[in-house]
């Protein structure tokens, strides 16, 4: 139905309509102009004889006629003429033939006031009939001048009309057999010209998804051609500039990767010195046991974001390990906790189900979402967990603000943070996006919505083992 839909609003139904009504009109006009010639032709080729016969067979008489003419004159006169004919002279007219009542009155004014042959064709009971009349004019000296002789001629035209209208059936038939194949040769030349548009639009989609590399042959220099060779000079860009931009930011990621590596000898000699710190910082000074302790948390915030970098960076490479095991999912959630010393402030209520799962990669995902809820939210924050067949899901819920509108299609974006202002945060900004990595290796995906009494984070999982990676 939706196929059907679009092939009735689509371009190929306004070329067949199009190129159907053009052929129809020009049939018709064709048909039409036909018509015409012909009837004129089969009315002339019984007028204009007629017409001739009349006047011939007038002439003919002529000799014979003395005027005034008496009634037996106009009869004898209307006797010698062919087919239905009157004679009429004032008041007088011939006594067979045809009556002068029927005649029509336009035809006798114009052969009253003429001098020459006239006709008109009128329909009587449904059926053409064609009228003739003509004046008889004197000869002699008084050449051109009216006798008020009048003489006038029916021919009944029912044949022809019949023919007339066979060949207006004929005409309309050819129209109506025009319009199949019209469509038949618009719908081929619809195809014809859409073909290489089926196929851009083809390689359109395909760039779209991502397929860089897709080109289109460029046949011909007409304005679909040159079209054409816009779309390949557009892709080709299109491919140049990706690529470089890929290059860079492999680049970027290398060294961020690189970088994060090399912190991690000398970040873990300094937490060694920050830990001693701690200890002695009772002991020292006011001002340098808070200098101590400064650099200590700083040192370990530091650490942190380096761990984040590199387990990020491993993403990035595709080289994430996962070793998937039947894990209990409460049993996991409360080892996190315990492990960070959240047990008192977070509210757990979870069945006992497993779910194939890395243990260290959920934890860091169970450990990224409370703690980003610790964090941001308030109190209280509150984990659930329900399981069918075909997955499991655990929420973490927390009541606080909640995450601003314009924050959370990108919540899960690399350092995106609620509050720009809170640069110096306790998070690295890379918690969240961890967590989804983590999600999506398994399988998995994690949603962010706002609750109105707070932000929910769910985790999603499988319940089919993932294959090891």
């Amino acid at each position: 139905m939706k196929r059907l839909r679009s092939w009735a609003s689509g371009l190929r139904l306004r070329l067949v309509l199009a190129f159907a009504a053009m052929t129809l009109v020009g049939a018709g006009a064709a048909a039409g102009a036909s018509y015409v010639t012909a009837r004129n032709t089969i009315l002339a080729g019984v007028q204009d004889p007629a017409m001739v016969q009349l006047r011939d067979e007038v002439r003919a008489y002529l000799p014979q006629l003395t005027l005034p003419p008496d009634q037996r004159q106009l009869d004898n006169m209307a006797s010698s003429l062919k087919g239905i004919t009157t004679v009429v002279f004032g008041s007088l007219h011939s006594r067979v033939g045809l009556n002068p009542a029927d005649i029509p009155a336009g035809l006798r004014s114009e052969v009253a006031a003429g001098t020459t042959i006239q006709f008109q064709r009128v329909l009587e009971g449904g059926r053409p009939v064609l009228y003739i009349g003509m004046p008889l004019l004197r000869y002699g000296a008084k050449q051109g001048e009216h006798t008020g002789i009048e003489v006038y001629k029916t021919v009944p035209l029912a044949t022809q009309q019949t023919a007339i209208e066979q060949l207006a059936t004929r005409a309309w038939q050819m129209t109506a057999l025009a319009l199949p194949v019209a469509v038949a040769l618009a719908l081929l030349a619809a195809r014809q010209v859409l073909q290489p548009v089926r196929a851009l639009n083809s390689a359109a989609r395909k760039l779209g998804d991502g397929q860089l590399d897709v080109r289109l042959p460029a046949k011909g220099s007409d304005e679909l051609a040159q079209l054409v060779t816009t779309f390949n000079h557009t892709a080709a860009e299109l491919e140049r500039t990706v690529g470089s931009l890929r290059e860079m930011e492999a680049d970027a990621r290398r060294f961020v990767a690189d970088v994060s590596h090399e912190l991690r000898t000398p970040l873990a000699a300094m937490n060694v010195v920050t830990d001693v710190l701690d200890e002695d910082a009772d002991q020292l000074p006011a001002d340098t046991a808070v200098a101590a302790r400064l650099v200590s948390a700083e040192t370990r915030r530091l650490t942190r974001l380096v761990q984040d970098l590199v387990e990020i960076s491993r993403f990035d490479a595709g080289r994430a390990e996962l070793r998937v095991e039947q894990v209990d999912l409460a049993e996991a959630v409360a080892n996190s906790l315990a492990a960070r010393g959240w047990t008192d402030s977070v509210t757990a209520d979870l069945p006992s189900v497993t779910v194939p799962a890395d243990p260290r990669r959920l934890d860091l995902v169970v450990a990224n979402l409370v703690g980003n809820a610790l964090r941001h939210g308030a109190p209280p924050v509150e984990i659930r967990a329900t399981a069918d067949d075909a997955a499991v899901s655990l929420t973490v819920t927390d009541h606080g603000p909640g995450i601003p509108e314009e924050v959370l299609p990108k919540v899960f974006d690399r350092f995106a943070k609620a509050d720009t202002s809170r640069a110096r945060s306790e998070g690295s900004g890379l918690g969240l996006s961890i967590a989804l990595e983590n999600a999506r290796l398994h399988g998995g995906d994690i949603e962010a919505a706002n609750t109105g009494d707070g932000a929910r984070f769910t985790l999603r999982l499988p319940r089919t083992a993932q294959e090891e990676r």
